[in-house]
């Protein structure tokens, strides 16, 4: 039998079997993933974190008098170290807000939006105008 014997004949329709849908035809061909989650964990590998920087005693005296100044009601700008819950270092972030209280005790500015600042993860604080 030769391939022009089989080129032009029907196409063979089962009478057992009920023709399969295009997209159950096409599931048979998708990607298949066999490390699941190999991909996340190679970005958050690659995800970049920085470090807490160490203040000086001049930057210090002046955050120091600058939260000692602070009333409740004051709006301020912040930027602070906020720690990754996932990996070592964290990010930089510049909040604004207004002063609901300094907890000297807890050693945190509190903010009226709900946010606490540890007062060692404060980089810089402004009194906004």
């Amino acid at each position: 039998m030769s391939y022009e014997d089989i080129l032009y004949r029907p196409h063979h329709v089962s009478p057992k079997r009920a023709a399969m849908s295009m997209i159950n035809r096409a599931a048979q061909f998708a990607p298949f993933a066999a490390l699941t989650g190999h991909e996340a964990l190679i970005q958050e590998t690659a995800r970049l974190t920085d470090r807490a920087m160490e203040l000086t005693d001049s930057a210090r005296a002046e955050l120091d008098f600058v939260l000692r100044s602070l009333r409740e009601g004051m709006a301020v700008l912040v930027t602070c170290f906020v720690p990754d819950s996932r990996k070592e270092g964290g990010a930089y972030l510049d909040y604004g807000g207004i002063v609901g209280k300094v907890d000297a005790y807890g050693q945190q500015l509190l903010l009226t939006d709900g946010r606490a600042v540890p007062f060692r993860y404060i980089a810089s604080l402004e009194i906004a105008g």
